[in-house]
C-alpha cells in the first residue's frame, strides 16, 4: 500500500474567539484539515493548529516525500518527515503540518488493521476519560451562565481562562474565580489558565506565585500558563513554591522542546497540542517522559474533532491522563462529527473503540466549514 496523495483545507466561517489580544473572528484561518489517500482507497484525516496557506506551503514541501511512500508505519515515516526537513527549523510550519500528516496516518493503520488508535499504540488504560469544558473567562454576569448550563449539560470539570484575568486588577481575578467556583459548585474540577502565551504578557514569578495562593483559597485544579512560555527558570520556581499545580507547554512542539522543561521539573503537568506539537508519536513520547518525570499529560484541545478524537486515543493509552480538553461552543468540534459527542451520566467520554480514530464525520459539515473542498474518497 503506497500513499497516492495529500490534500488540505483550512475551516473557515465559526473559528471561536481565542481570548487573544488580537481576537480572532469567525472567517480567520486558524485550523487546518488534512486528508491523507492510500493507492487501496483508504482517507486518514489530520488537524493542524495553523493558517491554511501555511499548511499548502508545507505540504508543497512533504509532498515530494510523501506521495507514492510505501506505507509502513505511521511512527517511521513521520520520522523520516522530520529527519528530511531539519533545515527548515524545527517547530515552525513544517512541523505543524507534519503533526495532521501523523494523526491521518495512525487513522489509516487502525483502518488497515481494524484496530483503534489507543488499541495501537499499547492502550487501553481506560475506556472513559473526563473532559473540562474549557470557556473563556468574562464578568460574572456572562460567564456563569454559561458554566450553569455546561454544568446542566453533565460536565463535572471546568477550566476559564484568558479573557480579562491577570490584565485588570487583582480583585477583578479574584472576582471572577469566586463566581466561577459558586457557580460549579464546591466538589466540581476547576481549572484556571491566565494564557502567559498572549503577545506581551505582562507578568512575572511573584504575579504568578501570589495568584497562585489566591487560587489555593477555591480549590483549583491547576494554574495553566501562568508565565510566558519561554520562562524556564520562572516555571522552576513557581511549580516548586506554588500550593496548586502548575501546567502549561501547549506552545512547544516536539519531544526535543520539551525535554528541558521535564528534566527541571518545571511544571506538576504538561500540555502539548497534537495539532502542533508532531503528532500522536510525539504526545505519546512527551507523556512517557513526563510519567517518568512524576508529572502527568493533559493534552492542550483548543482545536477540532480531529484533535480530540487523537487526545482521546491518547488518554487511553497513558497510564495517567485522566482529563481531556473540550472546547466549548466551537463548531469545528460539535458539528464535524456525525451525531456528535455525547458525555454519559458520568461526565465522561467514552475512548472511541473503532478502526483508527473511530469517528464518523460529518462530511457534508466538513464541506461547509472547507467550502466545498474534497478531502475523502468514496
Amino acid at each position: 500500500m503506497k500513499i497516492r496523495n495529500v490534500v488540505s483545507a483550512g475551516l473557515i466561517g465559526a473559528t471561536p474567539k481565542g481570548g487573544w489580544a488580537n481576537e480572532l473572528n469567525p472567517n480567520d484561518s486558524l485550523h487546518t484539515l488534512i486528508a491523507v489517500h492510500t493507492d487501496e482507497g483508504h482517507t486518514g484525516l489530520g488537524s493542524v493548529f495553523t493558517h491554511q496557506d501555511l499548511v499548502a506551503g508545507a505540504l508543497s514541501v512533504l509532498n515530494d516525500l510523501l506521495v507514492g511512500m510505501e506505507f509502513d508505519s505511521p511512527t517511521a515515516i513521520t520520522e523520516r518527515l522530520h529527519q528530511a526537513n531539519f533545515w527548515m527549523g524545527r517547530g515552525g510550519s513544517i512541523t505543524h503540518t507534519i503533526s495532521g500528516v501523523n494523526t491521518a496516518l495512525w487513522d489509516i493503520f487502525g483502518q488497515v488493521t481494524g484496530m483503534p488508535i489507543s488499541r495501537l499504540l499499547g492502550g487501553n488504560y481506560r475506556s472513559k476519560v473526563l473532559p473540562y469544558a474549557s470557556l473563556l473567562m468574562d464578568d460574572p454576569e456572562i460567564m456563569v451562565p454559561r458554566l450553569e448550563g455546561y454544568a446542566s449539560e453533565g460536565f463535572r470539570a471546568f477550566k476559564i481562562g484568558w479573557g480579562r484575568f491577570g490584565r485588570d486588577s487583582a480583585a477583578t481575578d479574584r472576582k471572577i474565580i469566586a463566581a466561577a467556583r459558586e457557580a460549579v459548585g464546591p466538589d466540581a474540577v476547576l481549572a484556571v489558565d491566565a494564557g502567559g502565551s498572549d503577545g506581551f504578557w505582562p507578568h512575572g514569578y511573584k504575579w504568578a506565585i501570589n495568584t497562585a495562593h489566591m487560587l489555593a483559597e477555591y480549590n483549583v485544579a491547576w494554574f495553566e500558563e501562568a508565565l510566558s512560555p519561554d520562562d524556564l527558570a520562572g516555571y522552576v520556581e513557581l511549580t516548586t513554591h506554588s500550593p496548586v499545580p502548575i501546567s502549561g507547554a501547549e506552545t512547544l512542539t516536539r519531544r526535543q522542546s520539551f525535554t528541558p522543561f521535564i528534566d527541571a521539573r518545571a511544571f506538576d503537568i504538561v500540555q502539548p497540542d497534537v495539532t502542533k506539537n508532531g503528532g500522536i508519536d510525539e504526545s505519546m513520547a512527551i507523556g512517557r517522559r513526563a510519567e517518568e518525570a512524576g508529572m502527568r499529560l493533559i493534552p492542550h484541545g483548543w482545536n477540532t474533532a480531529v484533535g480530540l478524537a487523537a487526545d482521546l486515543h491518547t488518554a487511553a493509552a497513558l497510564p495517567r491522563t485522566d482529563f481531556v480538553e473540550y472546547c466549548t461552543g466551537s463548531a469545528y468540534i460539535d458539528d464535524i462529527v456525525s451525531g456528535g459527542w455525547s458525555l454519559d451520566e458520568q461526565g465522561m467520554l467514552d475512548i472511541p473503540t473503532g478502526p483508527g480514530l473511530g469517528i464518523t464525520w460529518d462530511r457534508e459539515a466538513i464541506a461547509h466549514y472547507t467550502r466545498g473542498a474534497s478531502l475523502f474518497i468514496d
